[in-house]
């Protein structure tokens, strides 16, 4: 018993080294790397906050969603209006100066989690009410009703039969496009998103993904993580305990509804363009398939998921044969995954392991 509390601190030693040597890692990678593969990176980071806080509900908490591209829909059209409508209502050019830029972009983060932090309170309320299979079909109900309020711009016709706006506000299918330009702040200047080399947006990126999963990392290592597991083994014997087991399930998908809308906030404005896509439910796929390739019961499992799938997927496209039937490949991925590895490829190397040692004996 004494060694395995000896040996306590030696892991946790080891996890922050590799997490300090993995961030030193992103910080010296764009110097390396060209302007596609640093925006790809940057990219793979925001997906791997996606599906990290997937994972907070799934993983942690045993509820399975198919309806988390919701999240992620709402914010990158609350992004969206920020930058094209609410930033210059409100006078940001006047106010911020050179900084404006920088300014609406942190405002419109800032609203895009909030306004997710609603949606999440109102669909999670009734989403936990139900259990397993027929949670997971209305979170599914859930994210197409928003595709379909996006893809047919309901809110704009109802603007318009209101005597307010031209009928465009999410622009249907055709979505809505915008660009962050230039920032000037205390003399020096760059560009906030430059499709052509992300270097700038790159770190901003960083930071705020330093950030959350700090955040998240705390959360599922506190008191309240704890009890998500209890909820996960063992639903009737949490209950037993006197766990109020729908509060708690929603306080976890409202947590993991704003942390979605943190990553669609902070991927839309580097792909300058948000569609009704990110609500159909094949986009909701892709946390789902990140976190279980990656591996559900690992904090970065879907760290690890998130970085397997992308640059799979763009391992893939560099070849015109294997692209036009890319979704056998990952089909066959996932299910060598599922068939073979307990949890995921971050369970893997302990797998191998353990194979080798019983053939060893």
């Amino acid at each position: 018993m004494s060694g395995a509390l000896d040996s306590a601190p030696a892991v946790e030693g080891n996890e922050r080294l590799l997490v300090g040597a993995g961030l030193l890692l992103l910080v010296v990678a764009p110097f390396i790397l060209g302007p596609f593969q640093t925006g790809l990176l940057a990219e793979v980071l925001i997906f791997g906050i996606f599906a990290t806080a997937f994972n907070l509900l799934y993983g942690y908490t045993g509820l399975l969603s198919f309806g988390h591209g919701m999240f992620f829909a709402v914010a990158g059209y609350t992004m969206a209006k920020t930058v094209q409508t609410v930033g210059p209502m409100l006078g940001f050019g006047e106010l911020f100066g050179g900084a404006s830029v920088l300014a609406t972009w942190l405002f419109g983060l800032v609203l895009a989690i909030l306004v997710t932090v609603l949606v999440a309170m109102a669909i999670g309320y009734l989403a936990v009410q139900l259990e397993e299979i027929y949670f997971a079909m209305i979170t599914l109900s859930f994210t197409m009703a928003i595709y379909a309020i996006a893809n047919q711009d309901i809110i704009g016709t109802l603007l318009e039969f209101l005597g307010m706006g031209n009928g465009t506000f999410t622009n249907g299918s055709d979505g809505l496009t915008f660009t962050l330009g230039e920032v000037d702040l205390f003399g020096f200047t760059f560009t906030l998103v430059d499709i052509a080399d992300p270097f700038a947006y790159y770190f901003f990126t960083i930071a705020i993904f330093a950030v959350t999963m700090y955040l998240l990392y705390r959360i599922v290592k506190s008191p309240f993580g704890t009890v998500c597991k209890a909820i996960r083994e063992n639903p009737e014997r949490a209950s037993a305990l006197g766990i109020n087991i729908t509060r708690h399930s929603w306080v976890t998908f409202v947590l993991s509804g704003g942390f979605s809308g943190l990553a669609g906030g902070l991927l839309i404005p580097l792909f300058t363009n948000v569609t009704p896509r990110y609500a159909y439910w094949a986009f909701s796929a892709e946390p789902v398939l990140m976190t279980v390739i990656g591996g559900p019961y690992s904090f970065f499992g879907p760290l690890v998921g998130a970085f397997s799938y992308r640059y799979l997927r763009w391992f893939i496209s560099r070849f015109e044969m294997l692209e036009a039937y890319w979704q056998f490949s990952f089909g066959l991925l996932l299910l060598l995954v599922v068939l073979f590895v307990a949890n995921g490829v971050i369970g893997a190397p302990k797998q191998v392991r353990s194979w080798l040692d019983s053939r060893g004996e």
